[in-house]
């Protein structure tokens, strides 16, 4: 008797499938016969190591919390896969008996690495999904019968022989004699400190690292009372919460714990060790039961978070280093120099956007990610700043009219203003009485270029600060109004006649009437008008905007994608260049390819990635677009030359749209900056292109991230 596959599904015999289950059945009509150990022989044949790494990396997702000993996860299922790749080859009647001997030690190995049975279980679930979905993609999503009864035999029968040889093992004396030593091992030397508490208060044991953490012995401490021996310990290595205050004992999570009944979690603790410098530790506490409910004590973890905190405090830093930055993205209040303002700016920031998207990748892998969720969600806010930023250079070349809701026009124009206007001993508050009155037609990037111009224009009436006052209604004649309504000094009569006019003279006046002639110009050409009007209350005046009201909603028209034809053909990719003369920026993405299993290598400029290019083989490149002297699009050009199957790719942060299609013919993708790894990760793991019409390869579709 067969046993269940992991997943859930009966393991089927191929007894009557022909000469070693070869064929599933061939008198179905219009059906090619397929030779199931022959498919399933050549998958692993070409997909091996594909398989052995995407088996690992869903292990790695499933038994997260496990703490593996080595580094290298992957090793012991691609011994695996070759026996099975072997078996498949040269005996291919016998594999369904022989492999699962082949598999046998294996249960045992995984008990010596703390795996559970249901871990095991879980394994081999992994390996039948990854097996049936690397066959499915090469195949047209499609997986025959025959091979599927196939794999689900194979993976069942393995299953069990691994299982069986875990029971045995767990059943020894030896096993548990091991076991404890293990853990006894385990509580000496490992970097967590733990610390046991009795319900009365009294420390009754507590590990080497605590001491180590600390950076005190902790010998007069264990047996006695936490009230009165815990506190010279925190007084002597100055303990305190990361806001300054001192850490008092009943601060502790165990004490708490005791008190509160129940667990306590994330508590932070800053110490000054004798030797110098200072240490964050992150403390937790768990209360422990009797069985008949009474709490038997507290066991309390301390963890050394240093680094981790060290790392955040930077990337708060960097934090605020960028919201200075979107204070200056609009110093030059002139709407001509806005355009010139975004290409630039944008791609330095998001430079600056891409290191903090990688740093919090790695944090996110030594730290809990919900400590940077707030953080990266920032990032993605600034990141849809610069998207709206590029959009005034694109725009400038080519205006493209659609129905833009005047409300969400004024509201991401004083977005970007914002900063500008709340700047200076002076800031200026904003009131919004914003009436939802429907769309205008006219270009979306322009309308939010020709608001932003309009409130900076108004902020420089009002030196001694004050407020400004946004409304938008219909005008009753078909038209929406937006008013700008200021709270500085009125216009004289002779200045309304003039306002509006670019060839004024006046000393301080000629740039700030030639912004406003460009803008009522722009208005006019959507058939509206721009006007100025001194308020009835003789404070202050308003600058007030009519365009007409689109009455039937229309078809809003979307920027081109980026259509990115690649070469012909795919390979395996193990080995990556990247090419970046922004060192910081290069060696963090390094750090994270390697993390996926790729062999990386960094070059920081055009000439040393051609030297590396000639002196070992490459599968893949990400090549920055903008690089002194050489860029990427041309060093793109010389690497198609030398190898024309490789992966390429541009990663920046500038927009892509107006470069040409020979330069984009040269890539298999663009990834803007800041990079989704997930998606950068899937494109490197790619084997082979999709299939386009006409039967040429074309290239993936990777959107510009």
């Amino acid at each position: 008797m067969h046993a269940a596959s992991p997943g859930g599904l009966p393991a089927c015999s191929l007894a009557g499938t022909g000469q070693g289950g070869r064929s599933w059945p061939p008198s179905w009509p219009d059906v090619e016969p397929i030779e199931p150990i022959d498919a399933l022989s050549e998958l692993l044949q070409e997909e091996r190591e594909r398989i052995a790494r995407l088996w690992a990396k869903r292990l790695r997702e499933e038994l997260y919390e496990l703490d593996l000993p080595g580094r290298d996860l992957r090793a012991p299922l691609r011994r695996l896969l070759e026996e099975l790749a072997r078996l498949l080859k040269d005996r291919p009647d016998e594999v369904v008996q022989l492999w699962p001997e082949v598999v046998r030690p294996h249960g045992a190995f995984r008990y010596d690495q703390r795996f559970e049975s249901e871990d095991l279980a879980r394994e081999f679930k992994a390996l039948q999904a990854v097996l049936l979905r690397v066959y499915s993609r090469r195949h047209g999503q499609e997986v025959e019968p025959g091979v599927a009864e196939l794999i689900n035999e194979l993976v069942g029968e393995a299953n069990a022989s691994a299982q069986a040889s875990f029971a045995r093992v767990l059943r020894t004396e030896e096993v548990r004699f091991r076991e404890a030593a293990v853990m006894e091992s385990v509580l000496h030397h490992m970097d967590v400190g733990i610390l046991l508490a009795e319900a009365d208060g009294r420390v009754s044991f507590a590990t080497p690292p605590v001491s180590r953490l600390l950076g005190v012995p902790m010998r007069s401490v264990v047996g006695e009372r936490a009230t009165t021996a815990l506190a010279p310990v925190l007084a002597q290595v100055n303990a305190r919460h990361a806001t300054g205050e001192p850490f008092r004992v009943t601060d502790l999570p165990f004490m708490r714990a005791l008190k509160e009944r129940g667990p306590v979690r994330g508590v932070m603790m800053v110490v000054e060790r004798p030797g110098g410098g200072e240490a964050s530790l992150e403390m937790s506490a768990t209360p422990i039961w009797e069985e008949g409910g009474e709490l038997a004590g507290v066991i309390q973890t301390m963890t050394d978070r240093t680094e981790a905190a060290t790392k955040t405090r930077e990337l708060m830093s960097a934090q605020d280093e960028l919201r200075r930055l979107q204070g200056r993205l609009l110093q030059r209040t002139r709407a001509q120099a806005l355009g010139q303002l975004a290409s630039g700016a944008a791609h330095a920031l998001n430079n600056f956007l891409n290191v903090l998207r990688l740093r919090i990748t790695l944090l996110r892998r030594e730290f809990k990610p919900e400590h940077l969720d707030a953080l990266d969600k920032t990032v993605g806010q600034v990141g849809e700043l610069v998207s709206r930023l590029q959009e005034f250079n694109v725009q400038r070349t080519e205006e493209v009219l659609t129905d833009v809701p005047l409300d969400t026009a004024v509201r991401e124009a004083l977005e970007l203003a914002r900063g500008e206007l709340e700047q200076g001993e002076h800031p200026l508050g904003v009131d919004l009485v914003l009436g939802d009155p429907g769309s205008v037609r006219a270009d979306a990037g322009f309308l939010r270029e020709l608001v932003v111009s309009l409130l900076l224009a108004a902020k420089d009436r009002m030196e001694r600060g004050g407020r400004l006052a946004l409304t938008t209604r219909p005008d009753g004649e078909g038209r929406l109004e937006l008013r700008i309504q200021d709270e500085g000094p009125p216009y004289a009569v002779e200045e309304l006649a003039r306002l509006f006019d670019p060839l004024q003279r006046e000393a301080g006046a000629a740039q700030h009437a030639l912004q406003l002639a460009v803008v009522q110009a722009q208005v006019q050409r959507w058939g509206g008008e721009l006007t100025v009007e001194n308020a009835d209350s003789g404070k202050g005046a308003a600058f007030v905007v009519r365009l007409p009201q689109v009455r039937e909603a229309g078809v809003e028209e979307h920027a081109p994608q980026v259509a990115v034809t690649g070469p012909r053909r795919f390979q395996q990719t193990r080995r990556v260049l990247v090419v970046d003369d922004d060192l910081d920026n290069a060696r963090m993405m390094a750090e994270v390819l390697g993390d996926e299993g790729y062999e990386v290598q960094v070059a920081p400029s055009a000439e040393v990635a051609l030297q590396l290019w000639e002196k070992r083989r490459f599968d893949a490149a990400l090549l920055d677009a903008l690089m002194p002297e050489i860029s990427g699009w041309e060093l793109a050009r010389e690497l198609r030359k030398r190898t024309p199957q490789a992966l390429l790719a541009i990663v920046t942060g500038m927009d892509v749209r107006g470069q040409n299609r020979a330069n984009l013919a040269l890539v298999d993708a663009v990834f803007r900056k800041p990079i989704d790894v997930g998606a950068l990760d899937e494109f490197l793991s790619q084997s082979e292109a999709p299939t386009a019409e006409g039967g040429e390869r074309a290239a993936p579709s990777v959107p510009p991230h």
